[in-house]
């Protein structure tokens, strides 16, 4: 941190005056810019996100497989951890219409505009990740678990590495004894982004396609674990 005395601040002044150049602009101005353009975007990306969303859905034809496995739990009553990628999250809200589930977002500005699209699909989010707020999150998501909620999460993480499956998924299922059901989302084009909500799967027709896997346990699962894409299943590396 950098110190500047009484003297020097006044000496810079009247330099300013004897040489006629304007005052520096205070960083106020900056971070007020800032402010709006985030207040902009809170305002405007969730709106449009749900509607391209909701556009995309009645554009492309759908294929579902697997949702069985789904049907028949939630048919007993049970609840679930939906498990998938987190660049597959794009079209995942669809995936189970009018699910009603808890799913974990990071604190991240881009969490606060995810979070603001996906509860216009119904879900909670529960805000909070490996690097910010991820022991409340978890916590909080064990106490919704064994309160009778469905959880959802991506076990890679928006920090990666891409589709390698973090313990916190299988510690989660432990904790609340509820069963992880595996799922996925692929396209015939590739559409992938930076922020990782593209969707991309080796799928030649021209339409999209969910997939859920069977249930697991976490007693039977290994704790270092990754995930095939598009295959909803688990597989050891």
């Amino acid at each position: 941190m950098r110190f500047r005395s009484n003297r020097t601040m006044e000496g810079e002044a009247v330099n300013d005056l004897l040489t006629n150049r304007p005052p520096a602009v205070p960083h106020t101005k900056q971070a007020w810019s800032k402010r709006v353009t985030n207040a902009l975007k809170v305002a405007v990306v969730p709106p449009v996100g749900y509607s391209v969303i909701r556009l995309l859905q009645r554009t492309m034809s759908w294929r579902t497989d697997g949702l069985e496995h789904v049907s028949r739990i939630f048919g007993q009553g049970q609840r679930t951890i939906l498990a998938f990628w987190h660049a597959q999250q794009l079209m995942m809200p669809l995936a189970i219409p009018g699910l009603k589930a808890h799913i974990l977002i990071s604190q991240h500005r881009d969490g606060e505009l995810i979070c603001r699209i996906v509860a216009r699909f119904g879900l909670d989010a529960v805000r909070g990740s490996s690097t910010r707020g991820g022991a409340e999150a978890f916590r909080r998501l064990v106490r919704l678990g064994r309160s009778g909620g469905n959880l959802v999460l991506t076990p890679d993480g928006p920090k990666g590495p891409r589709q390698v499956a973090k313990v916190g998924v299988v510690q989660l299922a432990r904790a609340t004894g509820l069963p992880i059901i595996p799922m996925a989302f692929g396209c015939s084009k590739k559409n992938s982004s930076r922020a990782g909500t593209g969707s991309s799967c080796p799928i030649r027709s021209r339409r999209g396609s969910s997939s859920s896997g069977r249930r697991f346990q976490s007693r039977r699962m290994h704790p270092l674990i990754s995930w095939s894409a598009c295959a909803g299943s688990w597989k050891r590396p």
